[in-house]
């Protein structure tokens, strides 16, 4: 039996791309007026004294061990040790609402929910995989992909995970992708994962590309399909290449036809160089949605968030939100983006002047890794025999697919791993014999 704070979620949804669009688990889920909503009433009107939630404090501040407060000594104890709200700092939400906005002009006169904070950018794939999908259920991704999308989608969730080719005469296929989505448009619903930059591929669409991808979507939801956008921006930022499309595609759908439903995924984790804070966002938007829209969807997330982790930690919330004010952050950023970008020319070069009967470089343009399409050659004991002789580690995404993350290269080593790449395939290609 569905509880009844979910059904009041779901009347509120009714009608909306939202709502149609949810998964079982998403229908059945709410944000129960329990300890966690008691607490915060408590907080505003508990004036006497608080005895909701289960921390030690005294004198109104929680305790810290002189241990644990002397690592990080400039931060109070509530800063450190005290519990965050189930959805994020809220001072932190509202920061990198502003910081969309800011990287993302179009955004700027158009609606879309406060974005939320999830304990990863995974956990993020991972809560709207529960709102969403379900064993009746599609997911529609590019390949080659990061893994963890097929394990999250088909393992975690029993649904269907459909891929289209993503590449086509070094640029994106569009004639593919548009094809995986007419033919699962027949169903009268699409759910779609696109990643720019692309996990493994490091491809981002150009500017020609980003419109006819956002026109096409659009005329499909035109026509009366409900269509779900995943967006996940998780190497936003790190463009290389002068053509390629500076804003995310969330920015273009976010109002695009009241049956597309565009969520943002990001966070600091790859922006900000803090992969250990596990510290991420989602966002949704829809042509035609109100306030009241956005709050209901947000208690669905926050209902499974609190079923899950009960709340992200509160160490690295505190840590992004001093460094968000900090005003030297943009120019740390942009010496390590200048880095990277440094190492993807080194590797451009090494690539654009080497041919291979056994190799070839999938399209790359930004972000932190690329991939190669391998002839005849398994990936896995191409992998193998790298690590094995030479000492090198590499990714074998699939049977043909081994991806290379230049990011973690300096620039001195890169020469030197591709040129035994290139080698190792030449070897044991049987394309090359």
């Amino acid at each position: 039996m569905t509880n009844p704070l979910a059904q009041e979620l779901n009347a509120a949804l009714e009608g909306t791309s939202v709502g149609s669009l949810l998964s079982d688990f998403g229908k059945r889920i709410y944000f129960p007026k329990g300890i966690i909503a008691q607490s915060a009433e408590a907080k505003q009107k508990g004036k006497t004294a608080n005895a909701t939630i289960g921390m030690t404090v005294q004198n109104g501040t929680p305790v810290i061990l002189e241990a644990v407060h002397k690592s990080a000594p400039e931060l109070s104890s509530r800063e450190l040790v005290a519990y965050a709200p189930t959805a994020g700092l809220p001072d932190l939400r509202e920061a990198w609402k502003k910081e969309i906005i800011k990287k993302n002009p179009s955004l700027k006169e158009k609606s879309f929910s406060l974005p939320v904070l999830v304990p990863g950018l995974t956990a993020g794939i991972s809560y709207l995989s529960d709102l969403f999908l379900d064993e009746t259920k599609t997911l529609i991704a590019g390949n080659p992909s990061w893994d963890n999308y097929a394990l999250i989608a088909e393992t975690r969730r029993n649904a269907s995970f459909r891929q289209f080719s993503m590449f086509k005469n070094g640029g994106f296929h569009l004639e593919a992708f548009k094809e995986t989505v007419l033919d699962e448009a027949k169903k009268g619903e699409v759910r779609l994962l696109l990643n720019f930059p692309q996990n493994p591929s490091g491809y981002s669409p150009t500017v020609a590309e980003a419109k006819e991808i956002v026109s096409f979507l659009t005329g499909v939801a035109a026509s009366g399909t409900k269509v779900l956008v995943w967006c996940d921006d998780a190497y936003f930022g790190l463009n290389y290449e002068d053509d390629i499309e500076k804003q995310s595609l969330f920015a273009y759908l976010a109002d695009a036809n009241e049956n597309l439903l565009a969520v943002k995924i990001d966070g600091p984790t790859k922006e900000d160089f803090v992969w250990g804070f596990r510290a991420g966002f989602l966002t949704f938007a829809s042509k035609g949605l109100t306030q009241a829209h956005y709050d209901a969807i947000v208690k669905k997330l926050m209902g499974t968030i609190r079923s899950s982790v009960s709340c992200a930690s509160t160490p690295p919330q505190t840590m992004l939100l001093r460094a968000f004010q900090d005003e030297n952050l943009e120019a740390q950023k942009k010496a390590f983006r200048d880095m990277l970008e440094a190492r993807y020319k080194k590797v451009r070069a090494f690539t654009d002047s080497h041919s291979s009967c056994a190799l070839e470089p999938l399209p790359f343009n930004s972000g932190y890794f690329m991939s190669f399409n391998l002839f005849n050659v398994n990936a896995e004991k191409m992998r193998e025999v790298l690590l094995e002789n030479y000492g090198i580690g590499t990714i074998a995404i699939d049977e043909k697919t081994l991806r290379v993350a230049f990011s973690s290269l300096d620039e001195d080593k890169i020469e030197t791993v591709y040129s035994a790449i290139y080698k190792v395939a030449e070897e044991l290609s049987r394309a090359c014999a």
